[in-house]
């Protein structure tokens, strides 16, 4: 049985089943994905940016076995009727998630654009963002923040001092979560990483459910969740 406000140290896929039909209010998920090669074989002498990924990689040791078409169709099962759904991508996966989603039951509400303060170097033109596609599953919701949110969104990206290296700015990721969702909502994310979507629900009053098979980020996670509770308690 799942609970309320618990991130559980193993496969989301597994964890998924145990998760009853239409269960919560909103995903926030950063999934595991390819990353983009610089495209450069000139080797030493290559005028090329320094900093490029030598070769099209995977981030993580734990996602060579996942595909996008076998956890789009759980989050369709899980979500709520009339809910959002928000999953990161870079643009060489971009296509192939909104045809996943679509597939699962998703349509395509928005094509949201996170601008960071930072940039991957790039011969083609240097990458300063990461796309989120906004899903909905069943007839469409207002934002709460209607009229007052754009497509673009400048949050600063975290530079130095990462806890995952894919790890996103609270700031970002409770925006999604208080524009889509209200307080003692159930948020999900199957690749909950070092926990910004938890911690970002904790400071927000939503509840939140997550799963992270790397046990290395579940332990950050979860001390993570236990400062923020702290600072919560003492705030109050």
């Amino acid at each position: 049985m799942i609970e309320l406000n618990r991130i559980y140290n193993e496969d989301c896929l597994e964890g998924m089943r145990k998760i009853p039909d239409e269960t919560v209010d909103l995903i926030v998920t950063d999934p595991p994905y390819k990353t983009i090669t610089g495209g450069d074989s000139n080797g030493k002498n290559s005028i090329r940016p320094k900093g490029m990924l030598s070769g099209n990689r995977k981030l993580f040791k734990y996602q060579t076995n996942i595909s996008i078409c076998n956890w789009m169709p759980e989050l369709f099962r899980v979500l709520k009727q009339g809910t959002h759904c928000y999953v990161f991508s870079n643009v060489l996966n971009l296509k192939e998630m909104m045809e996943e989603g679509e597939m699962a039951g998703f349509k395509l509400q928005n094509l949201l654009v996170w601008e960071k303060n930072n940039c991957t170097p790039s011969q083609y033109y240097m990458k300063n963002c990461e796309y989120v596609l906004m899903l909905r599953k069943g007839r469409a919701k207002w934002i709460n923040d209607i009229g007052g949110s754009k497509t673009v969104h400048r949050y600063e990206n975290i530079i130095g001092n990462k806890t995952h290296p894919a790890e996103k700015p609270v700031p970002l990721m409770a925006f999604y979560i208080n524009n889509s969702t209200n307080e003692g909502d159930i948020v999900f994310d199957p690749f909950m990483g070092s926990g910004a979507t938890a911690i970002a629900c904790i400071n927000a009053n939503r509840n939140y459910i997550g799963f992270e098979l790397d046990k290395h980020y579940f332990d950050i996670a979860n001390e993570r969740i236990r400062k923020a509770l702290a600072e919560k308690a003492v705030g109050e």
